[in-house]
């Protein structure tokens, strides 16, 4: 640790620069911390970026969970300008048709005093959070910077840096390896984290990973020729199926990003013959199309996005000594049918510090009482 006055100040690195990653990176930076923030990825804010998943979105629903955590980061303005790119969902609409054919909607509301969730587009959540460290004067941004290993007992870790290719380039001359030492590593690295592969080396981690029977594919519903919703903003949207379903979130252009959750042999069967399409979604997913996806439009989102699998990860524990730990999706990676992925990632930045300060190892001055746990009521947004 290095001396800053009479404070002990922790070199602090956190392995991934997605919301979790930079959450944890902000409370760290509070309280006074040498932050170094180290992405895969080139800067994460870039629209030419590529996501791991290899599609370019998710609105995502934000939760109590969520808001809370970025709340206890104490960062001035943050949670205002986050809520503010939001569309309160009030409730869940159920999508579906009747014996006689009717097709029909139910409003099913999430919470009886008018408590909601939020959609909010990962990218601009993300950008937020990584403006906010930007102005810190403690903390670091690495972008294309990859964890090539680690030891965890003499705390020091190797990334390489990832150059841009050059014609004729050999490899060799791409890839920079550098060694950093750390107080502490916090690994926020995904469900396929470098993190949790080098710290399964020193700790005994009981690990499991299983893939559901269940693809997806992203769609999205355009604004409505008028440049308004063309369904209600204040739902998340269901069509369920039994064992599959389709859903869409709102977007603040007035769109909806949707997508389709199922059986690995429908994506199968769909894929051989794409022109089934448009009958699989008049028969289980009444009213989606021509009426909110065109046919043609339906047909081409389902062959132009990836069909992607989903993965379900447990371990324990999530952590060696005290010198490593994981947080998020590489330390329990779930299914999205809860909506509680991220919410719970960005909650265990908050739980996690809540111990360090409790143990002792934050001065008491260098955080502040905590407020009770409030909801922002909802309010009409000035884009509807």
């Amino acid at each position: 640790m290095a001396k800053n006055g009479e404070l002990e100040v922790q070199k602090v690195i956190v392995v991934g620069a997605g919301p979790v990653g930079a959450l944890a990176a902000l409370y760290a930076g509070k309280r006074g911390d040498e932050v170094h923030v180290y992405e895969l990825r080139d800067d994460l804010r870039n629209a030419s970026t590529t996501p791991l998943n290899f599609t370019k979105s998710i609105n995502l629903a934000l939760s109590e969970r969520g808001i809370n955590s970025m709340r206890e980061s104490k960062c001035e303005g943050l949670l205002e300008d986050v809520l503010a790119e939001t569309i309160p969902m009030h409730a869940r609409m159920i999508h579906g048709r009747r014996k006689n054919g009717e097709i029909y909607e139910e409003s099913q509301a999430y919470d009886a005093n008018g408590r909601c969730i939020q959609a909010v587009d990962r990218a601009s959540l993300n950008k937020r959070l990584l403006d906010a460290l930007e102005k810190m004067p403690n903390v670091t941004l690495h972008f294309n910077h990859k964890l090539s290993g680690a030891d965890f007992k003499k705390q020091t870790a190797w990334f390489e840096e990832q150059r841009p290719k050059r014609t004729n380039q050999p490899a060799s001359e791409r890839h920079t390896e550098i060694a950093v030492d750390f107080d502490l590593l916090i690994g926020a690295d995904g469900a396929h984290s470098a993190t949790r592969y080098h710290m399964m080396k020193y700790a005994r981690v009981n690990y499991t990973q299983s893939y559901i029977d269940t693809l997806w594919c992203e769609f999205r519903i355009p604004p409505s020729p008028t440049s308004t919703f063309i369904i209600s903003p204040h739902h998340l949207h269901i069509w369920p199926a039994g064992s599959f379903m389709f859903i869409a979130i709102p977007s603040l252009d007035h769109s909806f990003t949707c997508t389709l959750f199922a059986p690995s042999s429908h994506f199968t069967t769909l894929a051989s013959k794409p022109s089934l399409l448009p009958q699989f979604f008049h028969t289980h997913f009444p009213g989606v199309t021509p009426t909110l996806i065109h046919e043609q439009d339906l047909i081409t989102q389902f062959t132009s996005n990836p069909h992607l699998p989903l993965i379900s990860i447990k371990c324990s524990p999530h952590h060696f000594s005290s010198s490593a730990v994981i947080l998020g999706d590489a330390a329990h990676a779930m299914v999205p049918f809860y909506g509680q992925g991220m919410n719970a990632g960005l909650e265990d930045v908050r739980v996690l510090f809540s111990f360090l300060d409790a143990h002792g190892v934050y001065p008491p001055n260098n955080t502040t009482k905590t407020p009770p746990i409030t909801t922002p009521q909802p309010t009409t947004a000035p884009w509807l």
